[in-house]
């Protein structure tokens, strides 16, 4: 498959690079080169319009200009919302918005991910670790660039997991385990009889955080399944540093592996909406398919006795986007039923933040442990 390229007009003739985006954004069709005296309204009326800028100046001056067409952005008023979900949808679509105005801002790299511009950072370790090697030049977006630093940072620092005692280092595109709330309830939940020393599943591994505390609690077997070859990899890494690797068994499936198990776990993600992005597939899912996915097999794949843990907000029923009725519904349509169920609420500053456009259902939110069996 041909790699998408960026064409563009410069020093009086046609150049062109490979198109870099882990978005998904197509290359723009129009593209100016812009430098330091560009003016922030200048920039910002362009991007607006559709015009991509190819950044020819000081990199740090490019941050300053990224911001304040970030300004620009947020200055605008908002509409009221009628409903919690017209909130929602007013809310992605000026999230899409603001993503495709702020990745109009474009920034040009050398062979080996060197950013070839004045006062640029060293950033190939974090473009490398995301996008792997780069044997020619490429242009991708500054505010794309960003959000691979950042990345990096997290899998440097890791985010500390008090259940574990211990950090988990997320790896770019796998979802953070930052929100805690649903990893203490897995810490916390009485074990099915035959999980201690036996076995259990952990369907949409992620960064392994899941499996790690399972088998820290004395599960002898866990299986654990991803579709993305990013989060087993990153799964590979955190639970050969927490010295589980021989514990864990990673598996690159659609949910189930073969076989049944005392303890199946899953924390989907929460909201059926759909992604904007290939990043967006950790929190955001379609029609639900995943939860439906994990209710419709897992009575198939329980030993005797067992129980499967479905890990899952209420966000979705506060934004009207999935009622209680429709979850139980899926529960009861699969031959299940609910054993019990563990709540907490969520510590995160989103829950407090009175300014977030979807304060109203966040200020509500409850992180809930289903505890299913068979019926």
């Amino acid at each position: 498959m041909t790699a998408p390229e960026l064409v563009w007009e410069e020093s009086g003739g046609a150049r062109r690079a490979r198109w870099q985006s882990e978005s998904g954004a197509p290359a723009p069709r129009r593209v100016a080169v812009a430098d330091d005296r560009m003016p922030a309204d200048t920039a910002y009326r362009l991007a607006c319009e559709g015009t991509a800028l190819l950044w020819r100046g000081d990199f740090h001056n490019a941050r300053q200009l990224l911001q304040a067409m970030a300004r620009r952005i947020d200055r605008k008023p908002r509409k009221p919302a009628a409903t919690p979900r017209e909130a929602f949808n007013q809310h992605r679509q000026a999230q899409s918005q603001r993503a495709r105005i702020l990745g109009m801002l474009l920034i040009p790299f050398e062979a080996g991910h060197a950013i070839a511009l004045r006062r640029a950072p060293d950033a190939r370790q974090a473009c490398e670790e995301a996008l792997g090697p780069a044997d020619a030049p490429y242009v991708a977006s500054l505010r794309e660039l960003l959000g691979l630093v950042g990345a990096h940072e997290w899998r440097r620092k890791g985010v500390e997991i008090p259940a574990l005692g211990a950090r988990i280092h997320p790896h770019y595109g796998v979802f953070s385990p930052v929100r805690g709330e649903y990893v203490e309830l897995a810490a916390r939940a009485p074990l099915p009889p035959g999980a201690e020393g036996g076995s259990a599943f952990d369907i949409g591994a992620g960064t392994g955080v899941l499996s790690a505390v399972l088998a820290r609690r004395g599960v002898a077997r866990v299986t654990a399944t991803d579709l993305d070859p990013r989060a087993l990899a990153c799964a590979a890494e955190n639970l050969a540093r927490l010295g589980l690797e021989h514990q864990v068994r990673l598996l690159r499936a659609d949910l189930y592996p073969e076989g049944r198990a005392p303890l199946v776990v899953c924390n989907p993600p929460w909201l059926p909406a759909r992604p904007s992005s290939p990043l967006e597939h950790a929190v955001y899912d379609p029609d639900s398919r995943m939860l439906r996915g994990f209710l419709q097999g897992l009575a198939s794949h329980l030993a005797p006795g067992g129980e499967g843990w479905l890990i899952l907000s209420d966000l979705a029923e506060h934004l009207e986007l999935r009622s209680r009725a429709e979850l139980l519904e899926m529960i009861d349509g699969a031959g299940l039923r609910v054993a019990g169920r563990l709540d907490t609420r969520p510590v995160h500053g989103r829950a407090r933040d009175a300014g977030d456009p979807l304060h109203a259902a966040r200020s509500r939110e409850t992180t809930s442990l289903w505890r299913l069996a068979a019926a």
